[in-house]
């Protein structure tokens, strides 16, 4: 079956609509510097899937930046950024505090959740653990786009979504929640409905052996670009993979050309893992000048450097309940 965007909405309805195949896909025009399109309504949040890679030293962090200014120089280039470490122990509230104060004010995050919920427990008896992490996640306040949570992939749509009618009550209705299955079986409507009856985002990924459908299941989209995993932290460049990148941006570009999802879409948000094209950040250059951002630079590219005193005690930020006395 050939795919086009597709909006489900909240209210389960019988028809789906779709883009019509035969549309020519639009470039779509972006302020710059905002971020904002100027031909739709949403906004653009395109990073990579963690900042702290060893292997990004020299080639994307100056070699003589200490690692504990990686975040703030990471923040200083990109928009945006997935928390990917979360998916492998709970952050302490302080470190996450400190995340929100080394980054400006209009940088976001997505976290990933902890994989002790989602694949050892099996969201059954997680309690401590979920109040531990949206304890955590709330340190991120306005700057936390939203919550990842990944399925197994031995996890079937029947079973995946019996578990997650029972573990979704129990997540606090303040945060905004995307899902990531890895399994073809999900790929229906049943799949899309409860989506869209829950608010809830279905990520679109693009995995070596797996490509998610790209149905748009609630205002905001979310696309993880992971590839053959075994190229992680390569840092250099194995394969462009221009033609998928073609792909899904010909996929974000026909939001605009339906009218549901043009008006109902906010935020567009790009993750893009080492292992896509073995080295993160060039993949979100190559998704930037598709659709027609500028090239960023950082240290390879640029003869021009802030000093490193800039990165290394960038000014504080400081949220109002610092001076609650909470």
């Amino acid at each position: 079956m050939f795919w086009v965007i597709k909006y489900v909405n909240r209210i389960p309805r019988r028809i789906i609509r779709t883009v019509d195949p035969t549309l020519q896909n639009s470039r779509v025009q972006v302020d710059v510097k905002r971020g904002y399109s100027k031909q739709l309504m949403f906004q653009l949040f395109l990073g990579c899937s963690g900042w702290s890679h060893e292997a990004w030293k020299g080639k994307f962090y100056p070699s003589n930046l200490d690692s504990s200014s990686w975040l703030n120089y990471y923040s200083k280039i990109f928009n945006f950024v997935e928390i990917d470490s979360s998916y492998y122990i709970i952050p302490d509230r302080l470190i996450v505090k400190n995340w929100y104060r080394k980054t400006p004010i209009s940088f976001k995050f997505a976290a990933k959740f902890p994989r002790v919920i989602t694949h050892d427990k099996m969201f059954a008896n997680v309690k401590d653990e979920l109040n531990h992490f949206l304890e955590s996640m709330r340190e991120l306040g306005e700057k936390l786009l939203c919550l990842v949570i990944q399925m197994p992939p031995s996890v079937k749509i029947t079973e995946g979504l019996a578990l997650l009618d029972r573990f979704l009550p129990r997540l606090d209705p303040t945060f905004r929640y995307a899902v990531e299955v890895r399994n073809s079986s999900w790929f229906q409507s049943q799949a899309y409905d409860f989506f869209a009856r829950n608010n809830l985002c279905m990520v679109w990924s693009r995995l070596q052996e797996l490509q998610t459908p790209p149905v748009v299941t609630t205002d905001f989209v979310y696309l993880r670009l992971i590839g053959d995993r075994s190229t992680d932290n390569s840092v250099e460049v194995v394969d462009d993979r221009k033609d998928e990148l073609q792909y899904w941006i010909s996929k974000i570009n026909q939001i605009s050309l339906h009218d549901e999802t043009a008006n109902r879409v906010r935020n567009v948000i790009v993750s893009a893992t080492n292992s896509f094209t073995g080295f993160g950040p060039n993949t979100v250059n190559t998704v930037r000048q598709a659709i027609g951002l500028q090239e960023l630079k950082w240290v390879e590219k640029s003869s021009i450097q802030k000093r490193l005193s800039e990165y290394e005690n960038p000014p504080m930020q400081s949220r109002l309940h610092d001076f609650s006395g909470e």
